[in-house]
């Protein structure tokens, strides 16, 4: 029987906190205190067994289901989470975080850091995917949540899930992990890098210090421009934009201007993809978080061996990838499957096919829906 949450000012949308923490780092250090920012939808129910926890990838945040106030655009996965959907608040308490590093209120380089009244910039610390799910940790406390009846994500929101059932075995029941990696790969490191170097290379950047002043758009912009690339795949921008060429300014149609403007529509796409991208990120979060990406391996503190991170789960574990994924591609989600098995948890793998590459998850992809949906309702059953 669910018990409402209206009334409580913990559970809503658009909600912010400071809890004390500390979050203790993997370097080594601790930070508090902790900004949070996330959303709550439905309710969660008298033994407090429903809540799912939805992780987002690189560049979203917690507007998984509602506006996103600076866009005006509806979440970013509302084809998953809503009423009738997999993810339906009339079953499910639904809890999604704007990560620790990030740049829609939770602590990261943007915020303020209260013993100099400033900007963190760069002397926010460096932050891993363990970390982030730390402070996660910390909030759900806060919330009087113990349990997990599952922890869902796509890419970046799956490396979350997948350290959520090993550092927090006891306390996640069910992990949905779609088109995710339990490691970044040396080609994954090598396409961060030439993003940071693009940042860093704006001379508006000033070594982080530009708040309040001009942010490095145009660094961030061919930072987004880049890894929007490996976020498709050859065959959707084939399809979608060939070789075609832009009709000009001057009402050429499909002309070449023997120049360096956008002549190619899929030129033209990956410009509109970066300069819109500069109005909603901040360049510093983009720094970090493809930082913390690139030390993810879930195997290292193991001894290099993926199945000893996953020896004390009880968690029920649902992968899913993309034949056209060459981002994380099937491999990876294979790798992390045999781990599973030989830690001996219970574990389904399906590999949709889907022209769209890495995004596919974020798109139309009614299978997957049938899929996620098909798992937690035989969870819910257990």
């Amino acid at each position: 029987m669910a018990k409402s949450m209206q009334g409580d000012e913990r559970f809503g949308l658009d909600k912010r906190v400071r809890l004390l923490g500390p979050v203790r780092l993997e370097s080594g250090a601790e930070f508090a205190p902790v900004d949070f920012a996330y959303e709550t939808y439905g309710s969660l129910n008298a033994d407090k067994t429903n809540a799912i926890l939805i992780c987002h990838a690189l560049t979203g945040d917690q507007y998984v289901a509602s506006t996103h106030p600076v866009t005006g655009k509806d979440g970013w996965w509302t084809r998953m989470v809503g009423p009738g959907k997999p993810i339906d608040p009339a079953r499910h308490c639904i809890i999604s975080i704007n990560v620790m590093g990030s740049c829609m209120g939770s602590s990261g380089p943007a915020s303020l850091d209260p013993s100099t009244g400033g900007p963190y910039g760069m002397a926010f610390p460096v932050i891993t995917i363990g970390d982030m799910v730390r402070a996660q940790a910390i909030l759900l406390d806060h919330l009087d949540i113990p349990i997990l009846s599952a922890v869902v994500g796509g890419s970046m929101g799956g490396m979350q899930a997948l350290s959520w059932a090993t550092l927090f075995p006891e306390r996640v029941r069910c992990a949905v992990v779609i088109a995710s990696t339990a490691r970044h790969s040396a080609q994954n490191i090598a396409f961060h890098e030439v993003g940071r170097q693009a940042i860093m290379a704006d001379p508006r950047w000033n070594n982080g210090a530009y708040y309040g002043r001009e942010a490095p758009a145009s660094g961030l912009a061919v930072a987004r421009m880049a890894a929007h690339i490996t976020y498709l795949s050859e065959a959707g921008l084939t399809e979608k934009f060939g070789r075609r060429l832009q009709n000009r300014p001057d009402g050429s149609m499909g002309a070449k201007s023997f120049g360096f403007d956008a002549d190619f529509q899929v030129e033209s796409y990956l410009r509109y993809q970066g300069l819109s991208f500069v109005d909603r990120f901040d360049a510093n979060s983009y720094l970090y978080i493809t930082r913390a990406m690139d030390y993810f391996d879930l195997a290292e503190p193991h001894d290099g061996v993926l199945a000893k991170a996953f020896a004390a789960t009880k968690a029920r574990f649902c992968l899913i990838s993309f034949d056209s994924d060459w981002l994380y591609p099937t491999s990876e989600s294979r790798r992390i499957v045999h781990a599973l098995n030989a830690a001996g948890a219970a574990a389904s793998f399906v590999e949709l096919s889907s022209p769209f590459g890495h995004d596919s998850f974020l798109l139309d992809a009614p299978e997957m829906n049938r899929i996620v949906d098909g798992f937690l309702r035989a969870g819910e059953n257990l």
